[in-house]
């Protein structure tokens, strides 16, 4: 699942007697007049960064980035001896570049392309003089580069599923040509492998083979071809173990093992599986490792717990971290580093530092430079931006939750990191649910705290990065003690008197789109709500899991729940918003991408009838070319401003006007389309006539995907919906 996301000018009592959002809540309370920053675009925080995503080529000349071009994301190319003199490598008018590598022939630019949101990514090549982008793989199927080599400069080795959708064979393409060879037929089935692993020369040496309690066996392969088990991957250790490279000898290879408690970068020695720890912390799992681009060898290793910690395995990179830390008042990353380590790309940022994209230059230690490249998003540079705090937030049970807070320009008069009143308050649980918050930069709270809320993230019980007693914490606790913890920090805000108790809002994606879901069903503690991408029906997420992802299933059921029991399906059924539409009473902001096959069109609309019978106040659209993330920028931008509109609404902060928010955007407003100025162009009718969700079985449930509309609606659906009725 994929992570996701009128100028109020003192007039609120004005803007409450428009609203449809908030009619069974009352009046909403006005936020703390404590002062009036600038408002700071939604443009400038979720528009294409002006530049990003760097990467320095193989040769250290060149270095190419992402940057906006007529509209859609693009790769670009500038020369480290010209950084100011940039120009256009590709021309993508549709979805944009997201990502890209630079192939070792120092001249190709390789990037992988999802044209409809619906995970099937084709693999493009272009080269850096210019010129057509060549497909080197077929469209209609799931493309992943697993590595390339120096000693082989003119080809890449992917993973592709064109022979069988579920379990990819590997090949080496050549760049020039495209022509395909094989190099590894997937045994698929019972033997099947989920990943493939390369040495240093680009030849396939690991792989991991799921296995049916949900763990896995990292199995090696030898010169002789034939596969033997290195060793067991137990099922809660799945998630925080992972190769990272091999070593220049081929005879060991690096990876993150969890086999006490917290990840640490360990050592495995290929021939007998006998590991060696080299780098551990305490309080949180290794979150980065700095590799030498030739020999493998590590160099330094980073841990998060409340902040990123880096530390040096050798004197180098000892040197490196403190010239950096001298240099920069943010947080870094290094980001690519040329093929003989004599220059790095750098990014800083931190809460109130956008990010900024350096060349670091090592030499010697007496002559060490680091230059700016860009500031990623200028606009953001003099902007209010404000700070952000790391609280520990005890959960029910004694689990320590690791949280981020961030207030609004004014409230804290003191800087202790709590506001002189409480405000209203928007919580963002995270997607995954296997990944983490963290500190730094976050445009979702600088915006959020701009309009006047506090803002608070919770690495709930089953967040990656603190162990696996954590993460596995929150094995089959979806919609249980996940939400519990939820509920925790929320009393924590109002306690700490951080929150207004009757002025909380719950938004998120993906996962968190689902707890939004289940946190208006299951308590009145959320004065509204914002669900983009959830899957309402936990049972149906499962049944139809794609058949591309497979390998992943038995995992899902050892995280989330069982639906081939009996029990297990009656817990995933208490546990899906879908059965509990009937419940929610707050105002509800409900999303999806109709190629998002996690959260069906089918289950929303259900949601939707149920909300409409009951007279609950529901906003609902859908964008008809996404997927699971807003991918396109006008899409992205459009559903930004019916957000803030929302909770504006709801919670009474401000409100940037909609402005040019919804030119160019392709989307369906089926519900509340009349709450925010300009989105009635988009409204359409939900025409379709689905059971309400107290009336649906398990069986309809599963089925939901099948028997929903098509994703694109037909003819009738599209009929704009005449102007609503004079009260």
């Amino acid at each position: 699942m994929g992570s996701k996301k009128l100028t109020l000018a003192g007039a609120m009592a004005v803007l409450c007697l428009v609203l449809a959002g908030c009619g069974q809540q009352g009046v909403p309370a006005p936020v703390a007049q404590v002062s009036e920053p600038a408002l700071i675009s939604r443009v400038a925080l979720f528009g294409d960064a002006p530049r990003s995503g760097a990467r320095l080529s193989p040769r250290g000349d060149k270095v190419a980035f992402l940057a906006p071009r007529d509209g859609a994301s693009n790769i670009w190319l500038m020369s480290v001896g010209a950084i100011d003199e940039a120009r256009p490598v590709t021309d993508d008018t549709e979805r944009g570049i997201r990502d890209f590598v630079w192939a070792e022939d120092n001249t190709t630019l390789l990037y992988l392309q999802d044209t409809q949101g619906d995970g099937n990514a084709r693999l493009f090549a272009v080269n850096s003089a210019g010129g057509e982008p060549r497909a080197l793989t077929p469209a209609g199927t799931r493309a992943a580069i697993l590595g390339m080599a120096r000693s082989d400069p003119a080809g890449v080795v992917v993973s592709l599923n064109q022979r069988d959708v579920a379990w990819p064979d590997v090949f080496r393409i050549d760049i020039a040509t495209g022509a395909r060879t094989q190099l590894e037929r997937n045994p698929g089935g019972a033997r099947g492998i989920a990943r493939y692993y390369l040495d240093r020369d680009a030849h396939v040496r690991l792989g991991i083979h799921p296995t049916s309690d949900g763990g896995g066996e990292m199995m090696a392969r030898g010169a002789d071809g034939r596969w033997t088990r290195l060793f067991v991957v137990a099922p809660e250790d799945a998630l925080s173990a992972a190769p990272l490279g091999f070593a220049a000898d081929g005879r060991s290879f690096l990876m993150l093992d969890s086999t006490g408690d917290r990840a640490s970068l360990t050592r495995v020695d290929l021939a007998t599986g006998a590991k060696a720890v080299i780098g551990e912390s305490a309080r949180a799992d290794v979150s980065d490792v700095w590799l030498d681009p030739v020999s493998g060898a590590p160099h330094a290793f980073a841990a998060e717990y409340l902040r990123p910690e880096w530390r040096a395995l050798d004197p180098d990179a000892q040197a490196d971290i403190d010239f950096l830390d001298r240099q920069l008042t943010g947080d870094f990353r290094v980001t690519s580093r040329s093929d003989d380590d004599a220059r790095w790309v750098v990014l800083e940022e931190a809460p109130t530092t956008p990010p900024r994209t350096y060349l670091y230059e090592r030499g010697d230690r007496a002559h060490r430079r680091l230059s700016l490249l860009f500031r990623d998003r200028p606009a953001l540079e003099q902007a209010p931006l404000q700070a952000m705090t790391p609280v520990e937030i005890n959960a029910r049970d004694g689990l320590t939750l690791v949280s981020y807070l961030t207030l609004p320009a004014g409230s804290d008069a003191n800087g202790d990191g709590r506001p002189e009143q409480p405000l209203p308050l928007v919580m963002i649980p995270h997607d995954g649910p296997w990944t983490r918050d963290s500190y730094g930069f976050n445009a979702l709270h600088q915006w959020l705290a701009n309009r006047g809320y506090a803002v608070l993230s919770v690495n709930f019980r089953g967040s990656a990065g603190f162990g696996k007693a954590f993460l596995n914490a929150g094995n089959r606790e979806w919609g249980g003690r996940m939400q519990q913890d939820l509920l925790d920090a929320v009393q924590w805000a109002i306690r700490s008197h951080i929150a207004q108790a009757d002025h909380i809002a719950i938004a998120g994606a993906g996962f968190g789109g689902y707890a939004a879901l289940l946190g208006l069903a299951t308590t009145q503690q959320f004065r509204c709500g914002v669900s983009l991408g959830a899957p309402a029906s936990l049972i149906s997420m499962l049944d139809t899991w794609p058949t591309s992802l497979i390998s992943q299933r038995d995992q899902l059921f050892y995280r989330v729940g069982d639906p081939r029991t009996v029990d297990g399906r009656q817990m995933l059924r208490d546990r899906s918003p879908l059965w509990r539409a009937g419940q929610i009473r707050s105002p509800l902001l409900l999303a999806l991408g109709l190629h998002d096959a996690d959260a069906p069109r089918g289950e929303a609309d259900q949601m939707a009838l149920a909300l409409r019978a009951r007279g609950t106040s529901l906003t609902y659209v859908a964008f008809p070319d996404e997927g699971a993330e807003l991918s396109r920028t006008q899409n992205r931008l459009s559903f930004l401003a019916i957000v803030e509109h929302f909770l504006g609404d709801c919670l009474g902060g401000r409100v940037e006007p909609v402005g040019q928010a919804f030119e160019g955007a392709s989307l369906f407003a089926y519900d509340g389309a009349y709450n925010v100025p300009g989105l009635s162009a988009f409204a359409r009718r939900l025409s379709v006539q689905a059971p309400a969700p107290d009336e649906v079985t398990d069986q309809t449930a599963a089925d939901a995907a099948a028997a929903a509309p098509s994703p694109l609606p037909s003819p009738p659906d599209t009929e704009p919906i005449g102007a609503p009725p004079t009260p």
